[in-house]
């Protein structure tokens, strides 16, 4: 089976393309995820083969040249250490995260070469919608894991330092067999820490963390919405054995506004008018987030019509303009009226039946639907 094939990628395919090919295949037929399949096993034992090949540009380079001849040899191992494949421990950039799901990895902090990172911390924070539009500063205060002082974050207790663990002398790792070829995952003895302590530090219990609540100023950007988070780079969890902190994420929360409405970087609110208002035409006052600003309103106006404000809306994220806001006029009729009142509208309403105008025609074409 020609090898390109078997990886699903042409002959001019680039190192990426074959690499994620191979990752997407080996997760695919992995014997962990086919437990009982020979044909799964058999298919995975070949596209790590291919992938051995077309991963190594001088191997590469041979294989197309001469095809698979170039890798066959006597006893099995081949000209150029292929073999059969026993031991992938090369593979382990490859592998990393496919492992990490076949054998519970994950979880706390990531583990680097510097140490183990500390964890990720999430706050979250309401603000109120003035706030969000125009952007604050909020103090919070949090309980967060911090180095412990006593032992300087080593879990060690004064005057004692960690001892190499046994089992996996020091290399935080052991190699496992499963079936045809080897892996590496963490130590069980110690973590994958590579040491372990026999005497615990008294101020953390050999953690290495005491909890400490702690006061951070968090700068709120104008045109933030709501369910949006902010990341605090390094002020989560502090990391053990020299591993770099956590971050910590803040997520925003908005209180509902009682007269503004949100959409985006609009904002809605309705405001009433009077039939006088409507009919004859004036000038009304609107609240913004300003203040309250005046609107023309024209003669004849109807209850529900939309009037733009421009720019008075929320500050879009990020740069420096703004939305607009849009205002909504419902006639407001009184549920209760004086007998003046009373009186007057029903002049007024003699004067509407003898004039008509609209009405007239709209009930005429009434009379001609029911005929």
């Amino acid at each position: 089976m020609d090898y390109y094939e078997l990886l699903g990628v042409s002959r001019t395919a680039s190192q990426d393309e074959i690499k994620k090919s191979y990752r997407k295949l080996a997760l695919k037929y992995h014997p962990d995820k086919n437990p009982g399949d020979k044909a799964a096993e058999e298919k995975f034992k070949e596209i790590s083969k291919a992938y051995a090949v077309l991963s190594e540009p001088e191997q590469r380079q041979k294989y197309d040249q001469f095809g698979e001849a170039a890798f066959q040899g006597g006893g099995g191992s081949g000209p150029f250490g292929f073999g059969d494949f026993g031991d992938f421990s090369g593979f382990e950039d490859i592998f990393g995260d496919i492992f990490g799901q076949f054998f519970g990895g994950g979880g706390g902090g990531r583990t680097t070469s510097r140490g183990r990172a500390g964890r990720d911390l999430r706050y979250d924070l309401e603000v109120t919608f003035e706030e969000a539009a125009f952007g604050t500063e909020k103090e919070i205060s949090i309980q967060r894991g911090e180095s412990c002082p006593d032992c300087s974050g080593s879990g060690a207790a004064p005057g004692s330092v960690p001892e190499k663990c046994s089992q996996c002398g020091g290399a935080g790792q052991v190699r496992v067999n499963q079936g045809f070829f080897t892996i590496a995952r963490s130590c069980p003895a110690c973590g994958g820490q590579g040491e372990k302590i026999s005497k615990p530090c008294p101020g953390c219990n050999g953690a290495g963390l005491k909890m400490k609540r702690s006061q951070l100023k968090v700068k709120v950007p104008a045109g933030i919405d709501h369910g949006q988070r902010l990341k605090l780079r390094g002020e989560g969890e502090a990391g053990q054995k020299g591993g770099p902190a956590g971050d910590l994420y803040v997520q925003v929360a908005i209180k509902a506004h009682p007269v503004f409405q949100r959409q985006e970087s609009e904002i809605l609110c309705e405001v009433p008018i009077s039939y006088a208002t409507a009919v004859l035409g004036g000038e009304i006052e609107v609240p913004t987030l300003e203040g309250m600003v005046k609107l023309k309103i024209p003669a004849g106006t109807t209850g529900g019509k939309i009037f733009r404000l421009k720019n008075k809306g929320i500050q879009i994220l990020g740069t420096t303009r703004r939305g607009d806001q849009h205002v909504q006029v419902q006639i407001h009729i009184p549920k209760k009226v004086s007998e003046q009142f009373k009186t007057e509208l029903l002049k007024l309403q003699a004067l509407e039946d003898k004039e008509k105008d609209s009405s007239k025609g709209f009930f005429d074409r009434v009379k001609e639907m029911f005929g």
